[in-house]
């Protein structure tokens, strides 16, 4: 039982093992298909990221010119951007271990945002990415800030999440890197100051890092430009963190998307694991410019099937994978990032009020408002 009215055909333990082995097939023709033309493309990737920067970071250098000061910052942002999604996130997914490059491992790789990518790898490769809108077990609902579903209980606090939402998009970096702290513990009495502030020591030691980078030594190093570096840097960072907020809401928070009981997860099976990531995840309709700039989280549902395959191969899979949810009756949703994003802004004014779970419906199921 989901916790929302599915567009789904529920499936039996036959069809269910059926579906996991079509997914299971070609996640295992594409994982032997990898190679060379993979390598290049994330190299050539990383290549652009680099010259990016450096050429966003001495434009900046002129940056008391405001046509100068436009493209330093907008190249220094599109170099973020995709470090952050095509690059990091992806990377540290472990989806290019297989090269045996040691700049391009997951387990070691450290990306240019707040956060650090061990905490990362805890709270988005396992507890996301495993129980996948898991209400309870999935900390990225809502990233307890914020909520979008009628299950999550409603207080007065959520009056005010229209404001929070977007606070949280322009410092979305910062979110992420507290997210593993789990505040509420301490707060709750849970945690005490010693434990709290042994977990903060890493995080605070990354913080420092960035923040040093990007708001002292770089635009110290432009001497009399310090200002419009300095701004220059600042705008760049929100560029990302609106970005990466923007996509990952897109991709999680629309209005088809199903979220599930803690039950759900007791005795799973892998077809029944596929079909949750599936119901929980939403693509983005675009082109290849998209694609990169979203690290191919404009294909979502292939990403949650697929964690740990090179994101560049999800446009060609993308086909098949429909045509298995059409053949099996299981929703695949997808739209444009304009209709999706209106979407999530609903879900977050609409559940910054008290909304509940309607009656249980003629076939048992239970049916929530997701108005």
């Amino acid at each position: 039982m989901t916790s929302s009215t599915s567009l789904s055909r529920t499936l039996n333990d036959e069809e269910l093992t059926h579906f996991g082995a079509e997914i299971d097939a070609l996640r295992a023709r594409t994982a032997a298909d990898l190679g060379e033309r993979d390598a290049r493309y994330i190299r050539r990737v990383v290549k652009a990221v680099n010259y990016l920067e450096a050429g966003g970071r001495l434009v900046l250098m002129a940056g008391l010119f405001p046509p100068a000061f436009v493209l330093g910052t907008l190249m220094l942002g599109v170099s973020k951007i995709i470090e952050n999604m095509e690059v990091g996130h992806n990377v540290i997914h472990g989806q290019y271990d297989w090269m045996g490059d040691p700049t391009l491992t997951g387990k070691t790789y450290e990306w240019d945002i707040a956060g650090t990518a061990d905490s990362w790898r805890k709270t988005h490769n396992f507890r996301h990415h495993t129980y996948t809108n898991v209400h309870g077990m999935d900390d990225d609902i809502g990233y307890g800030l914020l909520r979008l579903f009628p299950e999550q209980k409603w207080s007065p606090f959520f009056l005010f999440q229209p404001l929070i939402a977007v606070i949280f998009a322009l410092l979305f970096q910062w979110g992420v890197a507290i997210q593993d702290l789990r505040l509420g513990r301490y707060f709750k009495g849970k945690m005490t100051g010693k434990q709290l502030g042994e977990q903060f020591r890493p995080v605070g030691k990354k913080m420092r890092y960035q923040m040093l980078k990007d708001f002292v030594i770089f635009p110290l190093l432009a001497g009399p430009f310090f200002l419009p570096v300095l701004l220059g840097n600042m705008i760049a960072n929100g560029m990302r963190n609106v970005w990466t907020y923007s996509i990952i809401f897109c991709g999680h928070f629309t209005t088809d998307v199903e979220t599930f009981p803690r039950s759900i997860v007791k005795n799973e099976t892998r077809g029944h694991w596929y079909a949750r990531q599936i119901k929980g995840s939403s693509n983005l309709k675009g082109g290849r410019l998209l694609n990169l700039m979203s690290g191919n989280l404009s294909f979502q549902i292939e990403h949650h099937l697929f964690p740990d395959l090179p994101a560049n191969r999800y446009a060609e899979i993308a086909p098949e994978v429909r045509d298995i949810c059409a053949r099996y009756g299981q929703h695949y949703n997808t739209g444009s990032f304009v209709r999706h994003f209106g979407q999530v802004i609903w879900r977050i004014l609409r559940h910054a009020l008290p909304s509940r779970p309607k009656a249980l419906a003629p076939t048992g199921e239970l049916v929530m408002d997701q108005s």
